[in-house]
């Protein structure tokens, strides 16, 4: 009985999660990482500053990184350090596009040029922010994926162009 038990239990441990298991520990891993983010603060902060704006945070929070990485880097999907996603790409690390966000200062009308869509996580985190992002990427393996996530998952104010966006949109 003993050994029948031991088999349930470890059937169990190994049973893939329900949807809405997986939900919850994403939706707490990305509480923690950004309370991680928040306790880290930012380097360099501008004077009355200490740390990331609370706009910054909150898209950080609001923004699924687990869908933005491929299934096999799922379990590091909130690890503070960048993951590939494919094709010699990265998904940055959460810090540098929490800094880099913080950095912009992006205003809620303002439109936002992004150089690199990858998977889509940044444009995500700024379409939180502002009126429109254009995202240009040159990847063109990348191109559709980060599109067709961008809108399956609702962010409506991004458009992504397959180009090389060193000169720019018109």
């Amino acid at each position: 009985m003993r050994t029948g038990s031991l088999i349930l239990a470890t059937l169990l441990l190994v049973a893939p999660l329900t949807a809405g298991e997986a939900a919850t520990g994403f939706a707490a891993a990305r509480a923690a990482l950004v309370a991680e983010l928040r306790a880290q603060g930012r380097y360099d902060p501008p004077p009355g500053q200490s740390g990331f704006s609370g706009r910054v945070l909150t898209a950080m929070n609001e923004v699924p990184r687990h869908e933005f990485v491929p299934k096999s880097e799922l379990r590091e999907a909130y690890d503070n350090h960048p993951l590939p996603i494919g094709h010699g790409q990265t998904i940055s690390q959460p810090y540098i596009v929490a800094l880099m966000t913080d950095l912009v200062d992006p205003e809620p009308g303002d439109k936002v040029l992004e150089i690199g869509t990858g998977s889509g996580y940044q444009s995500a985190i700024l379409s939180c922010l502002v009126k429109q992002v254009h995202t240009t990427e040159t990847v063109s393996p990348l191109v559709d994926p980060a599109r067709e996530r961008l809108q399956r998952l609702g962010y409506n104010n991004v458009e992504v162009h397959e180009c090389d966006g060193y000169y720019g949109l018109p």
